[in-house]
């Protein structure tokens, strides 16, 4: 096979893509990111030798290894030149951080380290051409051992996840260590041998506790910048302006462009995850900033054509380019698309710049309109627990009867009419709880509300999870229950890419049981893992509409 590739939930035959990726990926750039993920194991077991002789390097490995997993992330990098490079960066940082556990090591015990250590710790070539080669043959099949590939993948891919919530917070100047230790030590322990099924397990928890932790410091990281969202009516019709296109996560990419755009004739619009940014207070003040465009990252080969204006990809999701829209399409941060213009990254106490974008929408068309009207948003844990009383008693009152939670991830294929159908289905006392991209199969249906409160609540982007997590967590303390399984809380999630997968284990680390997964149950986990998890958590996979929502309604 030239690829194998299983991490994202559209995968080829719900097995893996073995040729390209059913995302667009070359088996080029697939054997690239897996390259890369290796030297960023190498990097780890070198930093981890150097902590256990009393040397902690995680402020120089943390920001590198969190960058680099978050490029490998579906649909953020297509890029085999970025990813030539990152690999270049990895070596360069993995020499940097052996040099220093070399020297520590020998002023510790008067002697050179002669000890083992894995080949991510010590291949190397400095011919480029060699990259493709070594990447098909460390991929995640390089793991023989069934169930021990799938809790190390696993455990990567909510890594992978975390390093996108974390690079975020980062950007924004919030950062902890025990993240960057984390990562550092877990990605080593994918390459030990020795651990047990029962360690590996301990590790995807784990992964789930820090998942938690760092979605946590991402939402004190937005809130403390731009104000706690505020219930909003999104406008998604046109102006008669030019305008930029932006979609992605970086709310500071978001800040900066809208600064730039200020008095240019240019307008903003919102496209898919990053539509939870005009609820934000800080952003409201910009009349230029007009609403959201559009509907989930895969229908934008669509959508970008008649948007007119530049397009501006933060993170991912960025789907194969059409050459249509091909010159007025840029990446920035971690994406990245072969022969589409980059953005480079700000240097320190500056802002990025976009002078290029705003200058190629002052000579384009207005948007074309695709739909009209409003949607609302706005619902994070601030909004929702500032009328909790009023929430609880209409629970006690029997007029909310179930909250669902139905946040995570859409994409392209037909199965995911189901998230649809199910919010359809749901009698009038049931309120959806949502957050991710997810919302985009019904967050503009007319479902109307219960008592003033809408029963569709979107709390934001993916990693706005976080808010529906902390709002379980208070209706437990505020209702007087021993166990958050105890609450009128049902979890139908729908899943696509890593991120998706650290939200998961962020439930799982909560003691969330009886979740609904789907549209598939995830390749990468093995039948002797899926059935711990069933065992343990009562995972089980999305059904039919009309079963799945009579027994959610009775859980």
């Amino acid at each position: 096979m030239d690829m194998f590739c299983y991490q994202c939930q559209e995968t080829a035959r719900n097995e893996g893509c073995t040729v390209r990726g059913v995302c667009g990926k070359s088996a080029e750039v697939a054997n690239l990111q897996d390259l890369l993920v290796y030297i960023l194991k190498g990097i780890s077991v070198y930093a981890e030798k150097a902590k256990d002789e009393g040397l902690d390097l995680n402020k120089k490995t943390g920001p590198f290894l969190m960058e680099a997993l978050f490029a490998t992330i579906t649909n953020a990098n297509f890029d085999e030149k970025r990813f030539e490079e990152l690999i270049q960066d990895a070596f360069q940082l993995r020499d940097e951080v052996k040099a220093e556990f070399e020297e520590v090591y020998e002023n510790k015990h008067g002697e050179e380290f002669s000890g083992d250590l894995p080949e991510v710790a010590t291949w190397y070539t400095d011919d480029i051409a060699e990259y493709y080669q070594k990447g098909k043959e460390v991929g995640v099949l390089n793991t023989e051992n069934e169930d021990v590939r799938s809790l190390r993948e696993l455990a990567t891919y909510g890594m992978k996840g975390i390093a996108a919530y974390g690079d975020h917070a980062r950007v924004l100047g919030k950062e902890k260590e025990d993240i960057y230790r984390f990562l550092q030590r877990s990605l080593a322990a994918t390459t030990n041998d020795s651990l047990s099924v029962d360690e590996l397990v301990g590790l995807v928890m784990e992964t789930g506790e820090f998942a938690v932790n760092t979605m946590a410091l991402l939402d004190e990281a937005n809130t403390s910048t731009y104000g706690h969202p505020e219930p909003t009516e999104v406008n998604i019709g046109v102006g008669d302006n030019p305008g930029i296109l932006i979609s992605g996560h970086d709310l500071k990419d978001m800040e900066e462009l809208l600064e730039q755009t200020q008095g240019t004739g240019v307008d903003v619009y919102t496209h898919s995850e990053m539509l939870p940014a005009n609820s934000y207070p800080a952003f409201k003040k910009y009349d230029h900033f007009v609403g959201n465009y559009g509907n989930a990252w895969w229908k934008q080969n669509v959508e970008f054509e008649k948007f007119n204006g530049p397009i501006l990809m933060t993170t991912n999701c960025i789907v194969p380019v059409k050459d249509t829209y091909k010159d007025r399409i840029y990446t920035t941060g971690m994406a990245g698309y072969t022969d589409v213009k980059h953005i480079a990254d700000r240097n320190e106490g500056e802002a990025k710049d976009f002078s290029a974008l705003i200058e190629q929408a002052k000579s384009c068309k207005p948007p074309v309109q695709i739909e009209e009207g409003t949607i609302p948003g706005g619902f994070a844990r601030n909004t929702v627990m500032s009328v909790a009383d009023k929430v609880i008693a209409a629970v006690e009152a029997g007029d909310i009867g179930k909250f669902v939670v139905m946040a995570g991830c859409d994409g392209r294929f037909k199965d995911r009419d189901y998230f649809t159908e199910v919010a359809k289905e749901l009698p009038e006392d049931a309120i959806i709880l949502t957050a991710g991209c997810a919302k985009y199969r019904y967050n503009k249906l007319d479902l109307g509300d219960i008592g003033g409160i809408p029963r569709v609540l979107d709390a934001g982007q993916c990693n706005d999870s976080y808010s529906l997590a902390y709002i379980a967590l208070q209706l437990k303390e505020a209702m007087g229950v021993d166990d958050i399984n105890d609450l009128p809380i049902s979890y139908d999630i729908a899943w696509y890419e890593q991120k998706a997968v650290a939200v998961l284990l962020a439930l799982l680390s909560l003691g969330v049981k009886g979740i609904r997964l789907g549209p598939t149950l995830p390749a990468f986990v093995s039948d002797n893992v899926l059935k711990v998890l069933v065992e343990k958590f009562a995972i089980k996979p999305t059904g039919e509409v009309k079963e799945d929502v009579a027994a959610i309604m009775a859980e």
